[in-house]
């Protein structure tokens, strides 16, 4: 009978002392749990990142421009070094009129860019 009671004893005394670590165990897989659905914001660029970004994209349409009526000049040169008037007209033509397409959509862009970056620098101050 003393065995019995000492084992039940025993038994209970070891379920006492073992169930806070269940808990913490349970309470740890929670918070790591919660911790890994956290999402970080991503921050965005900055104004004057905006004002820079803006100004390579006119650089670039400026660039492409230029190189467009390059070609349509190259172009045209050959065709009326070739005796084709015609062709060499419509080359420097087309060249032209392709230069000035790259460089207002360049420009177009690079604008709209810099305006944003200047307004949120402004609305940065205020």
């Amino acid at each position: 009978m003393k065995t019995r009671s000492g084992l039940i004893t025993f038994a209970f005394a070891a379920i006492v002392l073992a169930a806070p670590s269940w808990s913490q165990s349970s309470t740890d897989q929670t918070t790591v749990a919660q911790q890994k659905t956290v999402k970080t914001k991503k921050n965005g660029r900055s104004a004057g990142g905006d004002v820079a970004s803006g100004t390579g994209d006119i650089g670039k349409g400026a660039a492409k421009g230029a190189g467009s009526a390059a070609e349509g000049v190259g172009k045209g040169a050959v065709d009326l070094a070739t005796l084709h008037p015609i062709d060499a007209a419509t080359s420097v033509g087309k060249g032209g009129v392709t230069a000035g397409k790259d460089v207002a959509v360049g420009t177009t862009k690079g604008s709209a860019k810099i305006v944003k970056g200047i307004g949120r620098g402004i609305k940065h101050l205020f």
